[in-house]
């Protein structure tokens, strides 16, 4: 293990929010400037995830750099916003062409600001492609638009990658891109070697499956190009402090990264709505260093032989002491 490994953070994790009972929101509203500002006061924090367009004022990519540079913050990826009000409908699978070309044109202008910003991927988080209701939507189709609408950008900007991160449900009732399997599926489908995966923790547990298992899945088929962690109690997306409720799960899930030899960055995806973002970051960081400790201490040859025995008590004991000796 690295002891260079980079730590990142969705920008969105240090913007307020609202919902449903505090329309008002949980704090004063935010730039995408602010954000930045906040993000560099996160010790060992180097990379962000962009929202595009930027929120919160008229920025332009050059404001975006110099906020950045200031901060000492490079950009992992750009998130392109196609799961807002125009694509409630759907932005891949809306049933007005004139949308799904809508949202083409955006993610086609993410694509650019990934290019400017010499970024590693554009994110594709499509939260409104899917459906609601028994008999409200064709499969067929709509799995075909989903896999075309990706396909056609990875196939126009080969120079980029394109990753996908999947989801069961919400804002959709039923999102297409559900989980691992389905979405490499359609990565299969497609058939383009630009198109992956962006594996979040939270995603992965909210839906039933176990996060190591998935990242080996999606490893397996070449396509882990990218993982958010967080934390969650199973029954919705919490988006909460990563190794707050399922400190063994994620470290088995940075276990089966680091066994395959996955490098990349260990990238946040939490929604602090009411703790302060600066200290939530910290903490979360904080025990991904505590990880990396515990994958440097822990006797991989030792869980290896447990495993060829389905020996689970021996395992965990092997993982337990490593890790809750490290922290």
């Amino acid at each position: 293990m690295s002891s260079e490994q980079k730590f990142g953070a969705g920008i969105w994790h240090f913007a307020t929010y609202v919902d449903r009972y505090a329309t008002d929101g949980y704090g004063a509203p935010r730039t995408v400037v602010d954000a930045i500002e906040l993000a560099g006061q996160v010790p060992d924090l180097s990379v962000v995830d962009l929202n595009y367009p930027f929120f919160g004022g008229d920025f332009t990519r050059e404001d975006i750099k110099a906020a950045l540079d200031a901060q000492g913050l490079e950009v992992i990826g750009i998130t392109p916003e196609i799961y807002t009000r125009v694509f409630a409908k759907g932005s891949f699978t809306n049933p007005d062409p004139g949308v799904r070309e809508l949202a083409h044109e955006l993610i086609t202008e993410a694509a650019d600001v990934v290019r400017y910003f010499g970024a590693d991927y554009v994110k594709l988080w499509p939260g409104q492609d899917g459906w609601d209701y028994p008999f409200q939507v064709d499969h067929g189709a709509l799995w075909k638009n989903s896999i075309d609408g990706v396909g056609r950008l990875a196939a126009e900007n080969p120079d980029l990658k394109f990753v996908i991160e999947y989801k069961p449900r919400e804002p959709r009732v039923h999102m297409s891109y559900s989980s691992v399997a389905r979405t490499l599926l359609g990565i299969e489908k497609i058939g383009l070697p630009n198109v992956g995966i962006l594996l979040d923790f939270g995603h992965a547990l909210f839906g039933g499956e176990s996060p190591a298992d998935s990242a080996q899945l999606a490893i397996d088929h070449g396509r882990l190009f990218g993982m958010d962690v967080n934390d969650n109690l199973r029954g919705w997306d919490d988006d909460m402090v990563a190794g707050t409720v399922h400190p063994i799960e994620l470290f088995e899930f940075f276990y089966t990264l680091e066994k395959n030899n996955w490098k990349g960055v260990w990238q946040l995806d939490q929604f602090p709505f009411r703790e302060d973002s600066v200290a939530a970051a910290t903490s979360a960081i904080d025990f991904l260093k505590a990880v990396q400790r515990a994958l440097a201490k822990l006797d991989f040859a030792a869980v290896q032989e447990a495993q060829d025995n389905h020996d689970a008590i021996t395992a965990l004991r092997l993982a337990q002491q490593a890790l809750f000796t490290s922290y």
